[in-house]
């Protein structure tokens, strides 16, 4: 697909270039990666609002994109998706999540029911975001290979609401760390429908029934 000039591609040119071409077309589900490597980067940098508004601009709707940059080598990643029947979805990076994905991820995975992460890095904002997430459906979240920050994001539901978790999977250590020894007084509110906990073997303290009953 030509691009012209410009170092990423946009919703004017996915519509100019394709779907002006297919009218009938009733449904298209999507997914297009870009990785652009340029000194100059900076000077043609779009926003994820920018891009998403590029193709709700053109009457399509549950459009979600992200873009990163790596500003230690000048290389921009962009992806979009609209993948509104996903069930599982396993998140990896060496980059870390931060609460403005998970945002964009329940939004544009409406009827996720398993969401998997892998990333040992330490989110750079923390929990400080007064935007509250849902996930609507019931749901397994597996924190097993991810840095304590995602599990206290997902025990918690001081930034995600889980009304249906029904099944954790997380490391000990992780547990200790986010509930403080289990001596937090603070409850684990996303945890009130839990049915199973996947977790290594530990010697359970005796406050232990009270984050899970």
């Amino acid at each position: 697909m030509r691009t012209h000039s410009t170092t990423y591609l946009d919703g004017i040119q996915l519509h100019d270039q394709i779907l002006i071409y297919i009218p009938r077309l009733n449904k298209f589900t999507f997914s297009i990666n870009t990785g652009v490597i340029n000194e100059n980067v900076e000077n043609d940098l779009p926003s994820s609002e920018g891009i998403q508004h590029s193709l709700i601009g053109k009457e399509y709707k549950q459009v979600g994109s992200w873009i990163h940059r790596r500003s230690e080598d000048n290389q921009l990643f962009s992806r979009w998706y609209m993948f509104d029947t996903v069930r599982n979805l396993t998140m990896a990076d060496m980059y870390p999540f931060e609460h403005d994905l998970f945002k964009l991820v329940s939004q544009s995975f409406p009827l996720l029911k398993e969401l998997r992460i892998n990333n040992y890095q330490p989110q750079k904002n923390k929990q400080n975001s007064s935007i509250i997430i849902t996930f609507h459906h019931r749901i397994l979240v597996d924190v097993t290979d991810a840095h304590v920050d995602y599990a206290k994001q997902f025990i918690y539901d001081k930034n995600i609401h889980l009304p249906c978790l029904l099944d954790l999977c997380i490391k000990y250590e992780s547990l200790a760390v986010a509930t403080n020894n289990f001596t937090n007084s603070t409850k684990l509110h996303n945890c009130d429908k839990l049915k199973r906990l996947h977790i290594d073997l530990f010697v359970r303290p005796k406050t232990f029934h009270q984050y899970f009953p």
